[in-house]
């Protein structure tokens, strides 16, 4: 029977094949063990390591990886994130400050980064959130931080996911109709709906709309992910719902309690509400459907910039092309009819 191993000792294997042990406490930095395993050296190292105070302050030591991500997160670079961006990136730094805190950071290459992506390769966006968060970093490090010559996550690619090929799921306009039949005017799930087709916002910035960002038929909301702020005329269908709709808090959409959702507990709500009304749909997948019909409609890149708060026309371009494509398609069937006489 395999014996037990004792609290907190964990055994890894580095990426030259060596097989390493620390000690990992609760609120602590990890501790490695340097003696050979299962020794009476290594025990009494094992013992002195379990005793020492724990604490959530790790040694930091100038020219490590540790103490360039401090500077990074004192830095204007981390200031202009948003808070969704920087809440996102703290859990991989603060996950690599105490793996490989103490690395001399000039002494990481793009091997070292792309063996990084691989070990998170199982969940493609857990890698690739990874491989931006090392882009934005050494991004700096090598620019405005001046701290090491060159940026090692150049040319580092990040993996392709599972949504890659077609994005997440786009409302159709069967599945509209569904959900607005299962949700009539009134309810709070048809408010949330309306509010994310005739807009454009993202869940994050759609619950946070309130009637303070309403002035004169226009919605004005400065949006958490860009920074940017939009202007978005009020709708007619938009409202209808809110005027149909309880909405005596700060936000339009609130809890059953009457409070604003985070946007991570709304998205859920939002996602049981689909699946009450029998569609494939999320919150996402509704702002593609906005694009979707104001491309079809004939906007223009630019317009689908300014309403939907793209900062270049990449993004913009891909509705344009596929609703051109669409028209294009429709021209080139009727040439296959055979010429009539």
């Amino acid at each position: 029977m395999p014996r037990t191993r004792p609290p907190h000792l964990v055994r890894e294997v580095s990426r030259h094949g060596r097989v390493v042990w620390y000690v990992r406490k609760p609120a602590s930095p990890r501790i490695r063990l340097r003696e050979e395993h299962d020794t009476p050296a290594f025990w009494a190292e094992y013992e002195a390591a379990l005793a020492s105070p724990s604490s959530t302050t790790q040694k930091v030591t100038a020219g490590s990886l540790a103490a360039a991500l401090e500077m990074y997160r004192k830095s204007s670079a981390w200031a202009q994130l948003s808070n969704a961006t920087r809440r996102q990136r703290e859990f991989v730094y603060r996950a690599l400050s105490e793996s490989a805190g103490s690395v001399v950071l000039s002494d990481i290459s793009a091997r070292e980064i792309v063996a990084g992506r691989e070990r998170r390769a199982a969940t493609p966006h857990r890698a690739n959130d990874y491989i931006k968060a090392m882009r934005a970093f050494f991004g700096w490090a090598a620019g405005d931080g001046g701290l090491i010559p060159s940026d090692p996550t150049v040319g580092v690619k990040l993996l392709k996911g599972r949504n890659d090929d077609i994005g997440f799921h786009t409302w159709t306009e069967a599945e509209c109709e569904r959900f607005e039949e299962r949700w009539p005017l009134g309810s709070m799930e048809r408010l949330a709906f309306d509010l994310m087709l005739y807009t454009g916002l993202r869940r994050g910035d759609a619950c946070r709309l309130g009637p303070e960002h309403l002035h004169d038929g226009v919605l004005s909301i400065r949006m958490e992910k860009t920074r940017g702020v939009v202007h978005l005329p009020l709708l007619a269908p938009l409202g209808a719902s809110i005027a149909a709709t309880q909405c005596a808090g700060r936000t339009f959409i609130a809890t059953s309690r009457g409070e604003p959702f985070v946007k991570e507990s709304f998205g859920n709500w939002f996602k049981r509400a689909c699946v009450s009304a029998g569609v494939p749909g999320s919150c996402h997948g509704l702002r593609k459907a906005g694009a979707t019909r104001a491309a079809e409609a004939g906007a223009t890149e630019h317009e689908l910039m300014a309403f939907f708060g793209w900062q270049n026309s990449k993004q913009a371009a891909v509705y344009t092309r596929a609703a051109s494509r669409q028209k294009l398609a429709a021209a080139a069937a009727m040439r296959l009819l055979p010429a009539r006489l």
